[in-house]
Protein backbone atom coordinates (compact mmCIF):
# COMPACT_ATOMS: atom_id res chain seq x y z
CA UNK A 1 0.00 0.00 0.00
CA UNK A 2 1.31 3.33 -1.06
CA UNK A 3 2.24 5.92 1.92
CA UNK A 4 0.80 9.92 1.62
CA UNK A 5 3.50 11.94 1.24
CA UNK A 6 3.84 15.69 1.13
CA UNK A 7 5.68 17.00 -2.11
CA UNK A 8 9.34 16.79 -1.95
CA UNK A 9 11.33 19.76 0.29
CA UNK A 10 8.50 19.57 2.96
CA UNK A 11 10.50 17.24 5.20
CA UNK A 12 13.28 18.92 5.12
CA UNK A 13 11.81 22.01 6.70
CA UNK A 14 13.26 22.26 10.28
CA UNK A 15 10.37 23.73 12.14
CA UNK A 16 10.59 26.95 13.97
CA UNK A 17 11.52 27.17 17.20
CA UNK A 18 9.98 29.73 19.30
CA UNK A 19 11.63 30.95 22.34
CA UNK A 20 10.37 29.72 25.66
CA UNK A 21 7.22 31.55 27.48
CA UNK A 22 6.71 29.55 30.55
CA UNK A 23 9.02 28.30 33.32
CA UNK A 24 8.15 24.95 35.93
CA UNK A 25 7.12 26.03 38.65
CA UNK A 26 6.86 30.15 37.95
CA UNK A 27 3.96 31.91 37.95
CA UNK A 28 5.11 34.78 36.40
CA UNK A 29 8.57 34.60 34.82
CA UNK A 30 10.52 37.34 33.32
CA UNK A 31 10.57 37.15 29.74
CA UNK A 32 13.21 38.61 27.53
CA UNK A 33 13.13 36.39 24.91
CA UNK A 34 10.93 37.08 22.11
CA UNK A 35 11.80 40.78 21.71
CA UNK A 36 8.19 41.88 22.50
CA UNK A 37 7.15 45.57 23.11
CA UNK A 38 8.29 46.54 26.71
CA UNK A 39 5.44 49.04 27.32
CA UNK A 40 2.98 46.88 25.91
CA UNK A 41 -0.20 47.94 23.30
CA UNK A 42 -1.43 51.49 23.36
CA UNK A 43 -4.62 52.06 25.17
CA UNK A 44 -5.88 53.44 21.88
CA UNK A 45 -5.18 49.83 19.93
CA UNK A 46 -6.67 47.83 23.39
CA UNK A 47 -9.67 49.87 23.36
CA UNK A 48 -10.47 49.14 19.52
CA UNK A 49 -9.77 45.92 19.90
CA UNK A 50 -12.26 45.34 22.82
CA UNK A 51 -14.60 47.26 20.41
CA UNK A 52 -14.34 44.81 17.67
CA UNK A 53 -15.99 42.12 19.94
CA UNK A 54 -19.68 42.76 19.35
CA UNK A 55 -18.44 41.78 15.66
CA UNK A 56 -17.06 38.92 15.99
CA UNK A 57 -19.79 36.80 14.24
CA UNK A 58 -19.22 38.62 10.89
CA UNK A 59 -15.77 38.03 8.19
CA UNK A 60 -13.58 40.65 8.21
CA UNK A 61 -12.79 43.03 5.57
CA UNK A 62 -11.37 40.58 3.46
CA UNK A 63 -8.86 43.54 1.79
CA UNK A 64 -8.06 44.66 4.76
CA UNK A 65 -9.31 48.65 3.46
CA UNK A 66 -9.46 50.62 6.59
CA UNK A 67 -5.63 49.44 7.94
CA UNK A 68 -4.32 49.64 4.42
CA UNK A 69 -6.10 53.13 3.84
CA UNK A 70 -4.09 54.29 7.58
CA UNK A 71 -1.07 52.87 7.21
CA UNK A 72 -0.97 54.97 3.72
CA UNK A 73 -2.05 57.69 5.13
CA UNK A 74 0.43 57.69 8.40
CA UNK A 75 3.30 56.94 6.15
CA UNK A 76 2.37 58.89 2.74
CA UNK A 77 1.91 55.66 0.63
CA UNK A 78 -0.53 54.56 -1.99
CA UNK A 79 -2.90 51.95 -0.51
CA UNK A 80 -3.25 50.19 -3.82
CA UNK A 81 0.66 49.12 -2.92
CA UNK A 82 -0.07 47.77 1.02
CA UNK A 83 -1.21 44.31 1.39
CA UNK A 84 -1.65 43.10 4.88
CA UNK A 85 -1.17 39.23 6.51
CA UNK A 86 -1.45 37.42 9.55
CA UNK A 87 2.26 38.61 10.78
CA UNK A 88 4.97 39.73 7.94
CA UNK A 89 6.03 35.90 8.55
CA UNK A 90 2.30 35.53 6.12
CA UNK A 91 3.69 37.83 4.05
CA UNK A 92 7.42 36.01 3.86
CA UNK A 93 5.84 32.78 2.83
CA UNK A 94 3.82 34.35 0.31
CA UNK A 95 6.64 35.84 -1.25
CA UNK A 96 8.45 32.59 -1.03
CA UNK A 97 5.64 31.03 -2.31
CA UNK A 98 5.08 32.99 -5.59
CA UNK A 99 8.85 33.08 -6.60
CA UNK A 100 10.57 30.38 -5.70
CA UNK A 101 10.16 26.74 -6.92
CA UNK A 102 12.42 23.88 -7.16
CA UNK A 103 15.96 24.74 -8.86
CA UNK A 104 15.60 28.23 -7.47
CA UNK A 105 17.58 29.64 -4.91
CA UNK A 106 16.99 31.71 -1.82
CA UNK A 107 19.55 34.52 -0.25
CA UNK A 108 19.97 35.86 2.87
CA UNK A 109 22.33 36.27 5.58
CA UNK A 110 24.45 33.51 7.61
CA UNK A 111 22.63 35.14 10.78
CA UNK A 112 19.07 36.47 9.30
CA UNK A 113 15.60 35.66 10.40
CA UNK A 114 15.37 31.66 10.82
CA UNK A 115 11.70 31.94 8.82
CA UNK A 116 13.55 32.90 5.19
CA UNK A 117 15.24 29.32 5.24
CA UNK A 118 11.73 27.73 5.98
CA UNK A 119 9.93 29.28 3.84
CA UNK A 120 12.08 28.91 1.06
CA UNK A 121 12.76 25.64 1.76
CA UNK A 122 8.82 24.95 1.70
CA UNK A 123 8.52 26.46 -1.75
CA UNK A 124 11.19 23.81 -2.67
CA UNK A 125 13.79 25.88 -2.94
CA UNK A 126 17.21 26.10 -1.90
CA UNK A 127 18.35 28.42 0.91
CA UNK A 128 21.75 30.46 0.21
CA UNK A 129 23.61 31.80 3.42
CA UNK A 130 26.24 34.45 2.46
CA UNK A 131 28.63 35.22 5.24
CA UNK A 132 28.07 37.98 7.31
CA UNK A 133 31.32 41.11 8.93
CA UNK A 134 31.30 41.21 12.68
CA UNK A 135 27.93 39.91 12.78
CA UNK A 136 26.80 42.57 10.11
CA UNK A 137 25.06 41.76 6.99
CA UNK A 138 28.17 42.28 4.11
CA UNK A 139 26.92 43.71 0.69
CA UNK A 140 30.02 42.12 -1.40
CA UNK A 141 29.21 38.54 0.38
CA UNK A 142 25.58 38.59 -0.97
CA UNK A 143 26.60 40.02 -4.16
CA UNK A 144 29.25 37.21 -4.29
CA UNK A 145 26.78 34.77 -3.92
CA UNK A 146 24.38 35.75 -6.16
CA UNK A 147 23.67 32.97 -8.86
CA UNK A 148 21.39 32.26 -12.27
CA UNK A 149 19.11 30.70 -9.85
CA UNK A 150 18.75 33.62 -7.53
CA UNK A 151 15.48 34.92 -7.24
CA UNK A 152 14.65 36.17 -3.91
CA UNK A 153 17.13 37.94 -1.52
CA UNK A 154 15.84 38.44 2.19
CA UNK A 155 17.61 41.23 3.85
CA UNK A 156 16.58 41.91 7.50
CA UNK A 157 17.44 45.54 8.51
CA UNK A 158 17.93 45.94 11.67
CA UNK A 159 18.80 41.94 11.56
CA UNK A 160 17.30 39.75 14.12
CA UNK A 161 19.41 38.00 16.34
CA UNK A 162 21.86 40.65 16.44
CA UNK A 163 20.39 43.90 15.76
CA UNK A 164 22.62 45.53 13.68
CA UNK A 165 22.17 47.12 10.60
CA UNK A 166 23.58 48.81 6.80
CA UNK A 167 23.12 51.84 6.04
CA UNK A 168 20.97 53.07 3.28
CA UNK A 169 24.09 53.66 0.80
CA UNK A 170 24.60 49.87 1.34
CA UNK A 171 21.45 48.71 1.21
CA UNK A 172 21.04 50.62 -2.39
CA UNK A 173 24.65 49.38 -3.20
CA UNK A 174 23.29 46.29 -2.76
CA UNK A 175 19.90 46.91 -5.00
CA UNK A 176 22.65 48.43 -7.73
CA UNK A 177 24.29 44.81 -8.34
CA UNK A 178 21.30 42.61 -8.66
CA UNK A 179 19.70 41.79 -11.62
CA UNK A 180 16.34 43.16 -12.38
CA UNK A 181 14.85 39.83 -11.90
CA UNK A 182 16.14 39.28 -8.52
CA UNK A 183 13.37 40.15 -5.52
CA UNK A 184 14.91 42.20 -3.11
CA UNK A 185 12.72 42.30 0.14
CA UNK A 186 13.78 44.31 2.67
CA UNK A 187 12.20 42.79 6.87
CA UNK A 188 11.93 46.14 8.45
CA UNK A 189 10.11 44.66 11.37
CA UNK A 190 12.23 46.68 13.85
CA UNK A 191 12.61 50.01 11.78
CA UNK A 192 10.70 51.75 14.14
CA UNK A 193 13.32 51.43 17.19
CA UNK A 194 16.48 52.85 14.61
CA UNK A 195 17.41 56.51 15.41
CA UNK A 196 20.03 56.78 13.14
CA UNK A 197 20.37 59.33 10.35
CA UNK A 198 21.68 57.05 7.98
CA UNK A 199 19.14 54.45 8.11
CA UNK A 200 16.32 54.03 5.93
CA UNK A 201 13.58 51.32 5.70
CA UNK A 202 12.46 50.45 2.70
CA UNK A 203 9.75 53.10 1.42
CA UNK A 204 12.36 55.41 -0.68
CA UNK A 205 13.47 51.85 -2.69
CA UNK A 206 10.58 50.69 -3.38
CA UNK A 207 9.19 53.88 -4.94
CA UNK A 208 11.57 53.79 -7.17
CA UNK A 209 12.40 50.38 -8.06
CA UNK A 210 10.32 47.36 -9.72
CA UNK A 211 12.49 44.77 -7.34
CA UNK A 212 12.25 45.86 -3.78
CA UNK A 213 9.63 45.05 -1.33
CA UNK A 214 9.35 45.62 2.35
CA UNK A 215 8.18 44.00 4.82
CA UNK A 216 6.49 45.33 8.18
CA UNK A 217 4.61 44.23 11.71
CA UNK A 218 2.67 45.61 14.47
CA UNK A 219 4.08 42.35 17.04
CA UNK A 220 6.95 44.74 17.97
CA UNK A 221 6.99 48.69 18.72
CA UNK A 222 3.24 48.27 18.53
CA UNK A 223 3.12 44.91 21.33
CA UNK A 224 0.05 43.62 18.90
CA UNK A 225 2.21 40.80 18.83
CA UNK A 226 -0.93 38.52 20.14
CA UNK A 227 -3.19 39.21 16.87
CA UNK A 228 -0.32 38.48 14.53
CA UNK A 229 -0.79 41.56 12.05
CA UNK A 230 1.86 42.81 9.28
CA UNK A 231 2.28 44.31 6.23
CA UNK A 232 4.36 44.34 2.69
CA UNK A 233 4.88 47.86 0.50
CA UNK A 234 5.92 46.96 -2.96
CA UNK A 235 5.44 47.36 -6.71
CA UNK A 236 2.03 46.92 -8.36
CA UNK A 237 2.66 43.60 -10.07
CA UNK A 238 3.92 41.94 -6.79
CA UNK A 239 1.24 43.28 -4.43
CA UNK A 240 -1.43 41.74 -7.13
CA UNK A 241 0.80 38.04 -7.08
CA UNK A 242 0.73 38.12 -3.17
CA UNK A 243 -3.42 38.77 -3.46
CA UNK A 244 -3.87 36.72 -5.72
CA UNK A 245 -2.19 33.92 -3.50
CA UNK A 246 -3.28 34.84 0.49
CA UNK A 247 -5.78 33.31 2.11
CA UNK A 248 -9.32 35.36 1.47
CA UNK A 249 -9.71 36.52 5.28
CA UNK A 250 -6.26 36.20 6.40
CA UNK A 251 -6.48 39.52 8.70
CA UNK A 252 -8.87 39.36 11.56
CA UNK A 253 -11.02 42.36 12.32
CA UNK A 254 -9.61 42.89 15.70
CA UNK A 255 -6.14 43.30 14.37
CA UNK A 256 -7.25 45.29 11.57
CA UNK A 257 -8.98 47.62 14.46
CA UNK A 258 -6.61 47.45 16.77
CA UNK A 259 -3.49 48.16 14.26
CA UNK A 260 -5.28 51.34 12.90
CA UNK A 261 -5.86 52.71 16.30
CA UNK A 262 -2.04 51.81 17.39
CA UNK A 263 -0.76 54.03 14.57
CA UNK A 264 -3.12 56.88 15.31
CA UNK A 265 -0.80 56.91 18.90
CA UNK A 266 2.28 58.50 17.86
CA UNK A 267 2.51 59.83 21.56
CA UNK A 268 2.96 55.94 22.84
CA UNK A 269 5.36 54.91 19.89
CA UNK A 270 7.24 57.80 21.34
CA UNK A 271 6.94 57.01 24.41
CA UNK A 272 8.17 53.04 23.47
CA UNK A 273 11.23 54.31 21.70
CA UNK A 274 12.48 56.75 24.53
CA UNK A 275 12.34 53.78 26.74
CA UNK A 276 14.09 51.79 24.24
CA UNK A 277 16.75 53.86 24.05
CA UNK A 278 17.34 54.72 27.78
CA UNK A 279 17.02 51.11 29.10
CA UNK A 280 19.45 49.55 25.89
CA UNK A 281 21.83 51.69 26.47
CA UNK A 282 21.58 50.99 30.60
CA UNK A 283 22.00 47.31 29.52
CA UNK A 284 25.15 47.77 27.20
CA UNK A 285 26.69 49.57 30.06
CA UNK A 286 25.92 46.69 32.80
CA UNK A 287 27.10 44.10 30.73
CA UNK A 288 30.60 45.71 29.57
CA UNK A 289 31.05 45.91 33.61
CA UNK A 290 30.32 42.15 33.77
CA UNK A 291 33.05 41.84 31.16
CA UNK A 292 30.83 40.89 28.49
CA UNK A 293 29.92 41.99 25.25
CA UNK A 294 27.41 42.77 23.15
CA UNK A 295 26.41 43.57 19.55
CA UNK A 296 25.92 47.08 18.44
CA UNK A 297 22.22 46.66 18.49
CA UNK A 298 19.68 49.44 17.16
CA UNK A 299 16.69 47.58 17.76
CA UNK A 300 14.88 46.43 20.92
CA UNK A 301 17.23 43.49 21.87
CA UNK A 302 20.81 43.04 22.86
CA UNK A 303 22.59 39.78 21.77
CA UNK A 304 25.26 39.11 24.45
CA UNK A 305 28.60 36.30 23.71
CA UNK A 306 29.99 34.30 26.45
CA UNK A 307 32.95 32.62 26.97
CA UNK A 308 33.24 28.90 26.29
CA UNK A 309 34.44 28.44 29.85
CA UNK A 310 33.02 25.20 31.72
CA UNK A 311 30.54 27.18 33.97
CA UNK A 312 30.12 30.49 32.40
CA UNK A 313 28.93 29.87 28.90
CA UNK A 314 26.22 30.67 27.42
CA UNK A 315 24.25 27.54 28.24
CA UNK A 316 25.19 28.16 31.91
CA UNK A 317 24.00 31.61 31.94
CA UNK A 318 20.66 30.39 30.10
CA UNK A 319 20.03 27.85 32.78
CA UNK A 320 21.29 30.38 35.83
CA UNK A 321 18.73 32.74 34.48
CA UNK A 322 15.94 30.42 34.36
CA UNK A 323 16.14 29.09 37.70
CA UNK A 324 15.94 32.61 38.88
CA UNK A 325 12.51 33.22 36.75
CA UNK A 326 14.24 35.05 34.01
CA UNK A 327 13.56 33.90 30.33
CA UNK A 328 16.44 34.99 27.30
CA UNK A 329 16.68 33.50 23.79
CA UNK A 330 18.99 30.43 22.90
CA UNK A 331 20.43 31.21 19.76
CA UNK A 332 21.87 27.43 18.44
CA UNK A 333 19.43 27.23 16.06
CA UNK A 334 21.15 30.59 14.76
CA UNK A 335 24.40 29.22 14.78
CA UNK A 336 25.63 31.48 17.60
CA UNK A 337 25.95 28.62 20.59
CA UNK A 338 28.11 31.07 22.38
CA UNK A 339 25.10 34.06 22.20
CA UNK A 340 22.05 34.62 24.30
CA UNK A 341 19.64 37.51 23.15
CA UNK A 342 17.64 39.55 25.68
CA UNK A 343 15.06 42.38 24.82
CA UNK A 344 14.69 45.24 26.63
CA UNK A 345 12.47 45.08 29.34
CA UNK A 346 10.72 47.28 31.63
CA UNK A 347 12.66 48.91 34.40
CA UNK A 348 12.48 46.32 37.01
CA UNK A 349 12.99 43.44 34.41
CA UNK A 350 16.38 44.81 33.18
CA UNK A 351 17.44 45.81 36.87
CA UNK A 352 16.48 41.92 37.70
CA UNK A 353 18.48 40.29 34.85
CA UNK A 354 21.38 42.44 35.42
CA UNK A 355 21.36 41.42 39.23
CA UNK A 356 20.83 37.79 38.75
CA UNK A 357 23.38 37.46 35.71
CA UNK A 358 25.96 39.57 38.02
CA UNK A 359 25.84 36.83 40.56
CA UNK A 360 26.13 34.23 37.31
CA UNK A 361 29.39 36.11 36.76
CA UNK A 362 30.32 36.72 40.14
CA UNK A 363 29.81 32.93 40.88
CA UNK A 364 27.33 33.53 43.86
CA UNK A 365 23.94 32.22 44.31
CA UNK A 366 22.87 34.82 47.40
Amino acid sequence: MRAITPKPGILDVKPYEAGVSKLAGIAQPIKLSSNESALGPSPKALAAYRAAASGLHRYPDSASSGLRAAIAEHYGLNAERIICGNGSDELIHLLAQAYLGPGDEMLYTAHGFSIYPISATAAGAKPVAAPERERTADVDALLACVTPATRILFLANPNNPTGTYIPASEVRRLRDGLRSDVLLVLDAAYAEFVRRNDYEAGIEMVANHDNVVMTRTFSKIYGLAALRLGWAYGPAHVIDVLNRVRGPFNVSSPAQAAGAAALEDRAFVEAAVAHNETWRGWLVGEIKRLGLSSDPSVANFLLISFPKEEGRTAADADAFLRGHGIIVRRMEGYGLPDCLRVSVGLEPENRDFIRVLTKFMNGSDV
